[in-house]
């Protein structure tokens, strides 16, 4: 508690065509449509990266915690990751799904959440939390996936800690460490044990805290209330190991990265927690 307190002071122009070349003059054009149209798929796939990512957080926030509702208005959290997907140009469409499918609206019932654990290159353990229509379907497709990424199903959720996580936002000014004060306080009030905060080029700051994961909903509301500081940035529960992980080779490195994007990119993924030190 003490510590927590402390913490807070702290080209050449072209030559002429000579009679050796006979490439039509529409051959350049087409192959500068050729290159427009590539950079356009690329940028198409990264966009649909984007709203998949969005996509996954809205489904996240109200599963860990049974508490949590499909309703921003009554999901401090859910409410704060809808502000920043919209932000990012997420249709309303992608969100307006997203939020069916926590509700149940869309017909399907109720999806599973799934949680697998797995050891990964360079002895790394994760956790894959999944969401699912067909859960038989799922636990198929990644177990095939790790198996091929030479990683394995394997006991590693001791390697874990579940603990809540809650982000917020101070405007800047001349009175930005008096607030941080009573921010902390209120949340030390609230049960958060640790905290970090991140002062950035204008002036304002990143405070996120850490708490038991029973006493998310409890801090959440706390440091939501009207004047505690300018906005939730973030809200959710996580699996931080107990022991990161680091220097990995570089061959353990690359391997475990190729691993988690793999993963990520199955439909089903939801998140993907290591023990390698990030």
């Amino acid at each position: 508690m003490n510590a927590l307190r402390a913490a807070q002071r702290l080209h050449k122009p072209l030559s002429r065509c000579n009679a050796f070349h006979t490439t039509p003059a529409w051959f350049a054009g087409h192959n500068k449509w050729s290159k427009i149209e590539k950079k356009k798929g690329v940028n198409d796939i990264k966009k649909g990266q984007l709203y998949s990512r969005a996509y996954r957080r809205c489904l996240m926030h109200p599963l860990p915690c049974r508490r949590g509702s499909a309703d921003p208005e009554q999901n401090n959290g859910l409410a704060a990751v809808l502000r920043r997907v919209k932000a990012q140009g997420v249709p309303k469409e992608n969100v307006e799904n997203a939020l069916k499918k926590l509700s149940g609206e869309n017909g399907k019932g109720g999806d599973t959440h799934l949680i697998f654990e797995a050891m990964g290159p360079g002895s790394v353990g994760l956790i894959i939390e999944c969401l699912s229509d067909n859960p038989n379907r799922t636990v198929k497709f990644l177990s095939t996936l790790l198996k091929d990424q030479g990683a394995r199903l394997a006991d590693v959720k001791f390697l874990f800690r579940r603990e809540g996580r809650v982000k917020v936002a101070l405007d800047p000014g001349d009175d930005i460490d008096t607030r941080m004060e009573r921010l902390v306080e209120l949340a030390l009030d609230s049960d958060a044990e640790d905290f970090e905060y991140e002062d950035l080029p204008d002036g304002s700051r990143t405070v996120e805290f850490k708490c038991p994961h029973a006493s998310l909903h409890k801090l959440t509301s706390a440091l939501s209330e009207p004047g505690v500081c300018r906005e939730l940035l973030n809200s959710e529960l996580v699996y931080a190991p107990l022991e990161p992980i680091g220097g990995l080779d570089e061959e353990a490195a690359q391997d475990l990265d190729k691993l988690v994007e793999a993963i990520e990119d199955l439909d089903d993924t939801l998140r993907v927690w290591t023990t390698a030190d990030s």
